[in-house]
C-alpha cells in the first residue's frame, strides 16, 4: 500500500506524466480543439456583460438616450444567447471527447493489465487493481469533462478580466492587483496541504474495495467460518479511516474556503471604496466603478474557483500515477494467434535441466533446487509427494509464468524461451483441483478453451467429458448459467466443464492438479474416466495427491523440499525399502 499513498505534487514532471494519458484523445484532437474554441468564444462572451452593463448605466445617468440604452440591450441580449450557445456545444463537445477518450484509456489498461506476467499479481490484490480500473479513472473522467475546461475558463477570466480593468481604470487595477497576489500565495499553500489528505483518502477506499471484493469472491468461507462479523468489522474500520481522513481534509478545506471568502470579500470593499474616492474626485464614471466591481468579482470567483480546481488537478496527476504506474510495467511478449499458429507446434517432449528457482518475492527461500528430469511425448508423469516440495512451481515453469533462476526447459530440443509465449501456452491445458468458472453459460466456459469453436464441436467435447449428460438434465442445456464462479454446480460438474474446456483446446501438453481428489466415488470415476480418455496421445503431467491415481504412471517424481529424490515407475519406488514414495503409499493405504 506503500506505493498508493505516496503524495502527487503538482510539478512540470507529474504534469508531463500527466499527459501523456492524452495520447487517447488524439483522434479527437480536432474536435477537442474545436470545444477550446467554443470555450474561447463563451469566455469572451462572458467579459462583455460587465463592460455593455456599465455602458447600459452611464447612457441612462446621462439623459434619455432611448434609442442607444436599446442598441446596447439588444447587443446585451445578442451575447446572452451567444454565450449560452456556445457553452452548450462546448460542454457537448468535451463530454463527447472525454467518454471516447476514457473508453481508450480503460481498454488500454486493461488490455495491459491482463498482459502482465504472473509476478505483477502474485505482489498485488484484486481489489487494489479494480479500484486503479475504476475510481482512478473516475477521477480522470472528471478531470477531462469539467476540470481541465473550468481551469482555462478561469485563467481566460482572470487574464481578460485584467486587461479590462485596466482599461478601464489602471490606478484602481493597480490598487486590486495588491491584493490579489497575498489570496493565491494562500491558494497554492493550503491546495498542497489538502492534497495530501485527498491522496490518503483514496488509498484507504482502494483498501476497503479490496475487502469488499475479497470477502464476496470468498463468500464460501467468510460463511462457513461464520465470519461475517469479522469482515464486517474489518470494512467498518478502513472505511471509518476513510471518513476520518476525510474529515480531517474537509476541515482544512473549510479554513481554506474561510480565508478565500474573507480575502474576496475584504478586497471588494477596498476596491469600492477607492473607487468611490476617484468617483467623487471625477476620475472615474459610475458606470465604469460598475464595470470594475463586476470585472473585480469575476476576477475574484476565478481565483477562488482556481484553489478547488487546484485540488481537483491535483487527485487526477496522482490517479494519472497510479494508472501510469501499471503502464509502466513490462508485459508478457503475448498476442493473437492465427490459425495455423494454433496447430500443433510441439510433440509434447519436455526436459529439466538442473533448474533451481526462488519466487521473486522470496529470493532468499529456495523453491526448486537442481531439478532435472526427462518425459518422453505421450507419457504420463506424476508429480508427489508433501506439500510445499515445489510440485506447483514446476507447473508455473511450465506455462512460463515464471523463468527459472539457473539450469533450463527444454520442449522438443528447444529452450522454452526459444519458443513464442503465446504458441507455446496454447500447447497446453489445465485442469486444476479448484476450477474457476466464470460466471456466464455452460457454452461460454467451454468455449474458452476455444472461443471459435462450433456449438457441435462445443457438444462433442462435453460428450468426451462426460459431461453431456447432466448438461442436457438442464432446462436451459448449454445455454444454463454457473453463477459466480460455478456456484450452481456441483464439484464433479465443475471439473467435467473444466475437463470439456481442455478437450476443446486439444493440447499436447496436459496439466492435472489432482483433479478427482475433492470427489465423491461416482463422480470421481466419471472424472477420472474423462480424463483418461483426455490423456491418452498427449503428454500429461498430472500432480498427485491421491496416490491411488499414478500407479499406471509412466513415471513418478518423488518431490521433498523443492528436489527430486526419487524417480521411477509405481513398481519401481515400491520396491525401495526406505523410500519416501514407499512410505506415502502405505500410509495412504492403510489408513
Amino acid at each position: 500500500m506503500e506505493q498508493q499513498t505516496k503524495r502527487a505534487k503538482i510539478t512540470f514532471s507529474g504534469i508531463r506524466n500527466a499527459l501523456r494519458l492524452y495520447q487517447y484523445a488524439k483522434p479527437y484532437r480536432w474536435q477537442f480543439g474545436l470545444g477550446l474554441i467554443m470555450l474561447l468564444l463563451s469566455s469572451a462572451a462572458s467579459l462583455a456583460f460587465p463592460k455593455l452593463l456599465g455602458d447600459l448605466i452611464d447612457t441612462s445617468h446621462k439623459g434619455p438616450m432611448m434609442q442607444h440604452i436599446q442598441q446596447i440591450g439588444l447587443v446585451l441580449i445578442a451575447v446572452l444567447i451567444l454565450q449560452s450557445t456556445f457553452s452548450y456545444f462546448r460542454i457537448r463537445i468535451f463530454v463527447s471527447v472525454t467518454e471516447k477518450t476514457l473508453a481508450a484509456l480503460r481498454q488500454a489498461t486493461y488490455s495491459h493489465l491482463i498482459k502482465l506476467p504472473m509476478k505483477f499479481f502474485a505482489e498485488r490484490r484484486v481489489g487494489e487493481l479494480n479500484s486503479r480500473i475504476s475510481s482512478d479513472i473516475s477521477q480522470l473522467q472528471d478531470m477531462f469533462t469539467t476540470t481541465l475546461a473550468e481551469f482555462l475558463r478561469q485563467v481566460l477570466m482572470i487574464i481578460g478580466g485584467i486587461i479590462l480593468l485596466a482599461l478601464t481604470s489602471g490606478k484602481l487595477t493597480l490598487f486590486m492587483l495588491a491584493i490579489l497576489p497575498v489570496i493565491c500565495l494562500l491558494a497554492v499553500f493550503f491546495g498542497k496541504f489538502i492534497r495530501r489528505f485527498s491522496k490518503q483518502v483514496q488509498a484507504q477506499v482502494a483498501e476497503s474495495n479490496t475487502i469488499v471484493e475479497e470477502t464476496l469472491q470468498g463468500i464460501f468461507n467468510v460463511k462457513a467460518f461464520a465470519n461475517e462479523y469479522f469482515e464486517i468489522g474489518r470494512y467498518r474500520t478502513k472505511t471509518n479511516e476513510a471518513a476520518r481522513t476525510g474529515i480531517k481534509a474537509g476541515v482544512y478545506q473549510g479554513a481554506f474556503v474561510s480565508f478565500i471568502i474573507l480575502g474576496l470579500f475584504g478586497a471588494m470593499v477596498a476596491v469600492i471604496w477607492k473607487g468611490a474616492l476617484m468617483m467623487s474626485a471625477g476620475e472615474l464614471e459610475v458606470g465604469q466603478l460598475f464595470s470594475f466591481i463586476l470585472y473585480s468579482g469575476f476576477i475574484g470567483g476565478s481565483i477562488s474557483g482556481l484553489a478547488e480546481i487546484y485540488t481537483r488537478i491535483q487527485k487526477a496527476i496522482g490517479a494519472s500515477e497510479n494508472l501510469l504506474e501499471i503502464h509502466d510495467e513490462p508485459t508478457e511478449d503475448i498476442h493473437l494467434l492465427s490459425a495455423e499458429q494454433k496447430a500443433p507446434g510441439i510433440s509434447g517432449d519436455i526436459r529439466f535441466e538442473s533448474v533451481s528457482f526462488s519466487y521473486p518475492s522470496r529470493k532468499d527461500i529456495p523453491v526448486l533446487q537442481d531439478v532435472s528430469f526427462h518425459a518422453q511425448p505421450g507419457w504420463q508423469v506424476a508429480l508427489v509427494g508433501p506439500s510445499g516440495a515445489g510440485k506447483s512451481t514446476i507447473v508455473s515453469l511450465l506455462l512460463r509464468f515464471y523463468d527459472p533462476a539457473n539450469g533450463a526447459i527444454f520442449f522438443d530440443g528447444k529452450t522454452a524461451s526459444a519458443y513464442d509465449l503465446s504458441v507455446l501456452r496454447n500447447q497446453m491445458a489445465v485442469v486444476p483441483q479448484d476450477v474457476f468458472l466464470f460466471g456466464g453459460t455452460i457454452l461460454e466456459n467451454i468455449a474458452y478453451g476455444d472461443p471459435h469453436a462450433t456449438e457441435e464441436q462445443i457438444m462433442e467435447a462435453a460428450k468426451k467429458a462426460n459431461a453431456w449428460e447432466f448438461i442436457q438434465k438442464f432446462p436451459e442445456g448449454l445455454q444454463t448459467i454457473v453463477g459466480e464462479r460455478g456456484v450452481q454446480l456441483s464439484g464433479g460438474q465443475r471439473q467435467r466443464i473444466a475437463i470439456a474446456r481442455a478437450v476443446l483446446k486439444d493440447p499436447r501438453i496436459l496439466i492435472l492438479d489432482e483433479a478427482t481428489s475433492a470427489l465423491d466415488s461416482e463422480s470421481e470415476r466419471l472424472v477420472q474416466d474423462a480424463l483418461d480418455k483426455l490423456m491418452q496421445g498427449r503428454t500429461s503431467i498430472v500432480i498427485a495427491h491421491r496416490l491411488s491415481t499414478v500407479r499406471r504412471a509412466d513415471m513418478i517424481l518423488v518431490m521433498d523440499k523443492g528436489m527430486i529424490v526419487e524417480e521411477g515407475t509405481h513398481e519401481e519406488l515400491m520396491v525401495k525399502d526406505e523410500g519416501l514414495y514407499k512410505g506415502l503409499s502405505e500410509l495412504q493405504f492403510t489408513v
